[in-house]
């Protein structure tokens, strides 16, 4: 499969014969604009791999266990929240089921004692950066790891935890984002069914989408800042199970370990 290791490696050898053509004066005439075709031909694949977290093009991501067993996992990311989370906790609570929340680290701060809930009820908490910045992926790869550091930091004061497990913002990944992860020692993850709860607006069509989808070892990207995913969990629970699956917490389906 295409990765940016490779994809580097065909570019510069492209390169090299095209001058070496040129140079050989085989072909004089070459235009030395000729040398921007390779990176322009494989532009899509950088694209595509920076936008699909499954592709696994700059680094390799884990989104969803390899197993023929019934058994999916639900992941909740951006918050924790104060209006929505506790109805999610709640409702995790009275179905028996565990969950993974990938939290922001700016919205533990006067939250912390929702984290401190997450724990306490069995759920896993990950690393989701600590400000989720719109820019975020236009940052150099020391102030990437400065930003996931600091959400390490809030969890710590909080909950005594430092997450190993790391979901990138918007699941958008690139070379410095990749050297992050590396440095920081992050198990970076992603998702195998994304609900697009953040945008949904029917709830029958929300459930129907993630129904249609469900897989043995799959992740379920959810988001705790949402009123549709706190208004379908139930359904969405006792739909899971009507199916013949098992809920299990995520790090436990992906045999990984949550915390440092």
């Amino acid at each position: 499969m295409l990765n940016n290791r490779t994809a580097n490696i065909i570019i510069i050898v492209a390169i090299a014969v095209l001058l070496g053509i040129r140079l050989s004066g085989l072909y004089p005439s070459l235009s030395l604009w000729w040398l921007a075709a390779p990176p322009l031909l494989l532009l899509p694949f950088y694209i595509r791999g920076a936008m699909n977290i499954r592709s696994g093009f700059f680094i390799k991501t884990v989104c969803a266990a390899s197993t023929s067993e019934n058994v999916v996992a639900l992941s909740f990311d951006d918050g924790p929240e104060a209006t929505h989370t506790p109805l999610i906790l709640d409702i995790l609570d009275k179905h028996q089921v565990k969950a993974a929340f990938f939290c922001i680290g700016k919205n533990i701060e006067g939250n912390a004692h929702l984290l401190q809930r997450i724990h306490a009820e069995g759920h896993m908490i990950g690393n989701h950066t600590y400000s989720h910045d719109f820019w975020f992926d236009m940052h150099t790869s020391s102030s990437m790891g400065k930003d996931m550091e600091k959400m390490d930091t809030v969890t710590i004061n909080a909950t005594g935890l430092q997450p190993r497990l790391f979901r990138p913002p918007y699941g958008v990944t690139n070379p410095n984002l990749a050297r992050a992860i590396k440095k920081n020692n992050y198990v970076p993850v992603g998702w195998s069914i994304r609900s697009m709860d953040t945008v949904a607006t029917d709830e029958n069509k929300l459930l129907q989408k993630i129904m249609s989808e469900l897989h043995p070892g799959a992740v379920i990207l959810l988001h705790d800042t949402c009123r549709i995913t706190a208004s379908i969990l139930p359904r969405l629970i006792s739909a899971i199970k009507a199916e013949g699956y098992r809920l299990e917490r995520m790090d436990k389906m992906l045999k990984v370990p949550a915390y440092v």
